[in-house]
């Protein structure tokens, strides 16, 4: 695990190995055990390591092939490296060191760009083809692992985070205000945008070869090599035999994933799945050290009084047999770690993250690898409320409007265009619609029954919710030199989970499909906090803990903050995004944004996630345009 950067003058112009220091002094906190940078006249790599597999000099980077001409950056972990280690041993290929990273560029050697297909696990990296003058970019197929790229003038540039492309020199910092309406609308990015104009997210589940002839390109000639791709199986399925199979693939993906020359952790909450991780991980790994963020309830209110599950993660803690360590939140501890927490997210995305920030800490002071839950909603159908509201349309146009509408997350429609008054100039021809829609463009658009509705709401939120979800986790843990895994994006178990119906995901489909939506209440009763979801993952998982939880209600990792935000820290909103002054009126409309914080804090209306954005925005004005 680690952090890249490369630049590459299509203009021939020597790239200086001092700018290549700065892009690794940038990324450092993701790689605290070692910097290499390595020039090639035009072309500049460079790495910072965090030692995980043969933890010895020979696995430093940048990695050069034997013979010089191939030069690799790469950060990431490849589960099934040993597997493909072996193959390619039998084609000829030597090796001498015991990193995953020698294998990715043998793999690189024997199969080019095509070996991205071959590989189990999280990763970005570059080639340098030093003959050819020749640039390969990829990032594995979720997108655990970040990579960003920018062109300056003549130069591409590429890197982990956005913070080392912005140590050239040449790259203005300015707002994409494109990026901005599309972040407000939906909190989070769809498209490859970012907050910072010119800079942009390479795509998950994508690479590119970009040749010398030609020049820099205006735009990476990127391929996309796999996409998520839920359906309906055509035939009988034996439920069964897919519980047994699920068995057997999610243990197979956990005990993958344990593979490391350095201490592994776990995060544990009181869900299934991390639970469920934890307790593969901890019949592995005798005495594993597991982490819990907890939160300060006494001024909490309505839902939010369950937000804490110390107790419940205590007791697995307990059953499992772990190390267990804990951090309680409060109300002020998210102003204290707001400006670091920015700092090192580089753009604001999806939920309110500082919880993530707070547990990573407390686990990098114990360990440098934790296994995650990420993923087991996303796959298993965790968010059955979601998908209910999507399941009785007319066609796929009218599910595209209703899902859009459910997922413009931060304010009302009618105040979007009110929100940006200030720089509307420049917006008139984008249609957030539009954008939502491009989400499905590789999708077929007929759709027959309830279950294909929900599969296309299963893509979508891999594709976007998930996919913002990675993105915080891995800078939010990579801020304290940790790496994050995720069991279950293991190839084997996605494309399993991919597969099933969605009778052993959802169990009440059936029901919300015969409701009636004129009828007043509609669908009230299933927009509660439900037991449905994840059905056949339930089961499994009752095998590893108490029934109780296995079958418990769904519960998301976040705090009290509707409440805190209009008690303790009410003067704390005020003065950060109610002042005149704040930098974010620029941007947005000043009587639009008063009205809708006033709006939570007067208790008329939840705006919690409106206010938390409010916060990182003018926090990242702070930091990178200030």
């Amino acid at each position: 695990m680690c952090g890249i950067a490369g630049v590459v003058d299509y203009g021939g112009a020597p790239v200086s190995p001092v700018l290549m220091r700065r892009m690794a002094q940038a990324l450092a906190h993701r790689g605290p055990d070692g910097e290499g940078v390595f020039t090639d006249r035009s072309a500049g790599f460079a790495h910072r390591r965090l030692a995980i597999l043969d933890p010895s000099p020979a696995g430093n980077q940048p990695f050069l092939c034997p013979e010089g001409r191939y030069v690799l950056v790469y950060n990431g972990e490849v589960y099934n490296f040993q597997q493909l280690r072996a193959e390619l041993q039998a084609q000829g290929h030597a090796f001498h060191t015991r990193t995953d990273t020698e294998v990715v560029l043998a793999a690189w050697r024997q199969w080019g760009p095509r070996c991205v297909e071959r590989l189990n696990g999280m990763f970005a990296f570059a080639v340098w083809d030093r003959r050819a003058r020749t640039l390969f970019l990829a990032r594995d197929r979720y997108g655990i692992k970040p990579l960003y790229w920018a062109v300056v003038g003549q130069a591409l540039l590429f890197a982990s985070e956005a913070k080392a492309l912005l140590e050239h020199p040449g790259l203005e910092r300015r707002v994409d205000h494109e990026g901005l309406l599309e972040y407000f609308t939906f909190q989070n990015f769809f498209t490859d945008r970012t907050l910072l104009e010119g800079v942009r997210m390479f795509p998950a589940g994508c690479r590119a070869v970009v040749p010398w002839e030609g020049g820099v390109p205006a735009a990476l000639p990127v391929e996309r090599y796999w996409d998520f791709d839920f359906r309906e199986p055509e035939g009988p399925v034996d439920e069964r035999g897919c519980e047994e199979e699920l068995t057997r693939l999610f243990r197979q993906a956990v005990q993958r994933q344990l593979v490391s020359d350095v201490e592994i952790g776990a995060y544990l909450s009181g869900g299934i799945d991390s639970g469920g991780v934890a307790a593969v991980a901890a019949a592995e790994l005798p005495l594993i050290k597991t982490f819990t963020c907890g939160f300060d309830l006494h001024s909490a209110s309505g839902l939010e009084l369950g937000f804490d599950e110390r107790k419940t993660a205590e007791h697995l803690s307990y059953l499992f047999k772990t190390e267990h360590y804990e951090v309680v939140l409060k109300a002020g501890d998210m102003e204290r770690v707001l400006p670091s927490v920015l700092r090192h997210m580089e753009e604001p995305r999806v939920g309110q993250c500082y919880p993530n920030y707070c547990v990573a800490r407390l686990a990098g002071k114990f360990v440098k690898v934790v296994l995650s839950g990420t993923g087991g909603d996303e796959l298993f159908g965790g968010y059955p409320w979601r998908y209910y509201r999507a399941v009785v349309n007319d066609d796929f146009e009218n599910y595209v409007d209703k899902y859009y509408m459910f997922w413009k997350r931060l304010i009302p429609n009618s105040a979007l265009r009110t929100l940006f008054r200030p720089v509307a100039g420049r917006l008139g021809h984008v249609w957030t619609r539009d954008i939502f829609r491009d989400v499905f463009r590789t999708r077929p658009e007929r759709l027959d029954r309830p279950e294909d509705y929900v599969n296309h709401s299963l893509y979508f939120e891999a594709k976007t919710f998930l996919h913002g979800l990675l993105v915080v986790e891995d800078k939010l843990s990579m801020a304290h030199g940790l790496e994050m895994r995720v069991p279950f994006l293991d190839n084997d178990l996605v494309d399993f989970a991919m597969r099933l119906p969605v009778r052993m995901k959802l169990g009440n489909l059936g029901e919300v499909a015969k409701i009636n939506e004129n009828e007043p209440g509609k669908l009230h009763k299933y927009y509660q906090r439900t037991r449905d979801g994840k059905l056949l993952l339930r089961r499994i998982m009752a095998a590893h803990m108490p029934a109780e939880i296995a079958g418990g209600v769904k519960q998301g990792f976040c705090g009290p903050d509707a409440s805190w935000f209009k008690g303790e820290s009410i003067n704390y909103v005020r003065r950060e995004i109610l002042d005149s002054r704040a930098l974010l009126y620029e941007y947005m409309d000043r009587p639009t944004v008063h009205a809708l914080v006033e709006d939570h804090l007067c208790g008329r209306e939840n705006r919690r996630l409106f206010i938390w954005s409010l916060l990182c925005f003018e926090w990242w004005l702070r930091t990178f345009l200030h």
